[in-house]
Formats: structure tokens, C-alpha cells, sequence
């Protein structure tokens, strides 16, 4: 039996009004419960990339992936090997601090080398980036603090190396090899 596991996946995508939507839509549709959700632009300025996080067996992401490249606004789609990516997300932290543990604080921070980018009388916030792993063990420090607000952005990802494989070719000659184009009819059978 294929057990689930965490994937990352990457997707270029036309810049245009209700992309977004119609992608994490699909995700619904198809019972996927989306753990991270980032839109960036890219080089390009037609094109966004949308980092998803899911968790999924291979039978299911193989049919995601089949459904999402259908979409005419997909232009490339592709599963993200976690030893050959590299994966950030940001985290704000406002936690409640006064003159008795901030000095607690301030050690906590320079252990994971979060930064404090704002300092009352009575909280701190902290600036931390990294790997998803690091976030949560940095959160873990905080079960005995008092924490006011918290914002975590979502994983954003890159294979390391050159230019990944899917990135090589054109789009559109993607988008062929991988099915037929929108509006295209496969010939009928005499």
C-alpha cells in the first residue's frame, strides 16, 4: 500500500485574473487538502509560478498533475525533489515580553538567528526564514511564551543547479508533448 507523503509542487502559469482560483479549485475539487500556497512572479512577466504543498500518495498526485497541465492557463507543472530543491518559508512571531524574559527571547532568536525587527515595552516581533523544519522547531521554543500574532507564508521552492529540466523547453512544446491543445480534436478513425 503507498503510504502518503508530503510533496512540493511547482507550477508556471499565466499572470491573469482568476488563475489562482481556478488552480486551488481543482485542488478542492479533487479532495486535496492544501497545506502551503504561494504566488510569485517570475522572470517573466506573463508567467507566475504557484508553489503548492500537499500531502499525497502517487497514485493521486499523478492524476493532480494529469488534471492541473489540462488547464489552459498551466504551462508546466512539476513534482519538486525535496534533496534537490531548496524550500523557504517566512514567519513573523509577535510574542508578549516585558523586562523578565527578554533576555530569553533575544537568546532563542540568536540560536535559530531570527531577527527582532520590532520591540515594545510589552512584545517583540521576530523575522525568521528557512526550511519549513526550522520554522516549526522555532515555534516549538515559544509553547511557554505567550504568543500574540503569528503569520507563516508558505513554502516557496527551487531545484538547486541550472535551469530545471522542465524550464529547458519552451512552454508550448511542453504543453504538446504532454496532450493534445486546447481546441485540438484527435483525427477519427475510418
Amino acid at each position: 500500500m503507498e503510504s502518503n507523503k508530503r510533496r512540493v509542487i511547482s507550477l508556471l502559469v499565466d499572470n491573469q485574473s482568476g488563475v489562482l482560483a481556478r488552480v486551488s479549485s481543482l485542488f478542492c475539487r479533487r479532495g486535496f487538502n492544501i497545506d502551503s500556497l504561494t504566488v510569485s512572479a517570475t522572470n517573466d512577466p506573463a508567467v507566475s509560478r504557484i508553489t503548492v504543498t500537499i500531502t499525497s500518495d502517487e497514485k493521486a498526485l499523478s492524476q493532480l498533475i494529469l488534471q492541473t497541465e489540462r488547464l489552459e492557463v498551466t504551462r508546466q507543472v512539476f513534482v519538486l525533489d525535496g534533496e534537490k530543491s531548496l524550500e523557504r518559508e517566512l514567519l513573523l512571531l509577535k510574542v508578549a515580553s516585558d523586562v523578565h524574559n527578554r533576555s530569553e527571547l533575544r537568546e532563542i532568536a540568536s540560536i535559530y538567528k531570527a531577527k527582532i525587527i520590532d520591540l515594545s515595552p510589552d512584545s517583540m516581533v521576530f523575522e525568521l526564514i528557512g526550511k519549513p523544519d526550522k520554522i516549526d522547531a522555532f515555534l516549538k521554543m515559544f509553547t511557554d511564551y505567550k504568543i500574540l500574532e503569528q503569520c507563516r507564508t508558505g513554502v516557496t521552492a527551487l531545484e538547486r543547479g541550472g535551469m530545471h529540466q522542465h524550464m529547458q523547453k519552451p512552454p508550448q512544446e511542453v504543453r504538446e508533448a504532454q496532450l493534445p491543445l486546447p481546441g485540438t480534436h484527435c483525427p477519427e478513425r475510418k
